[in-house]
C-alpha cells in the first residue's frame, strides 16, 4: 500500500492512458473493416490515403504495446516500486500521438489534431513523473 500511495500520480496518469490506448487499440482490432473504410474516407485527400492499412496496423501494434507496458508498469509500480516498464508505455503512447497528429494535420483535420493535444500533455506529463 506505501508503494502505490507513493506513485499514486503516476498510476492515475498510466490508469488513463492505458484505458485509452488499450481501448482504442481492441476497437481496431475487433472492428478493423470499419476502422480502415472510416480512415480512408478521412484520408481520401491526403498523401495517405494509398497507406491507411498499413499506417493504420503501425498504429494499432504501438498502441496496444503501449497499453500492454503501462499496463504492467501499474503493477511494477504498485508491488516493486520500478518504472522501467510504465516509462516505456508512456514513451511509446506519446510517439503514437505524434504519428497521429501528423495524420490529422496531413488531412486537415485540425480539431482532431488539437485534441490530441489534450492526451499528449497528459502522457508528457507522465514521461516527466517517471524520469524523475
Amino acid at each position: 500500500m506505501e508503494l502505490i500511495q507513493a506513485h499514486i500520480t503516476e498510476i492515475l496518469v498510466l490508469l488513463f492512458l492505458t484505458v485509452t490506448f488499450l481501448q482504442s487499440g481492441i476497437d481496431k482490432v475487433t472492428d478493423w473493416k470499419g476502422n480502415v473504410s472510416f480512415i480512408k474516407e478521412h484520408f481520401k485527400n491526403s498523401p495517405l490515403k494509398n497507406s491507411v492499412a498499413l499506417l493504420l496496423a503501425v498504429i494499432l501494434v504501438l498502441e496496444l504495446l503501449a497499453g500492454a507496458f503501462m499496463f504492467v508498469g501499474i503493477f511494477q509500480l504498485a508491488t516493486v516500486g520500478s518504472n522501467s516498464m510504465a516509462l516505456l508505455g508512456v514513451e511509446l503512447s506519446a510517439l503514437c500521438l505524434i504519428f497521429l497528429l501528423i495524420g490529422q494535420r496531413l488531412a486537415k483535420d485540425y480539431a482532431g489534431a488539437m485534441t490530441l493535444a489534450v492526451y499528449f500533455i497528459i502522457a508528457i506529463f507522465g514521461v516527466f513523473l517517471l524520469n524523475k
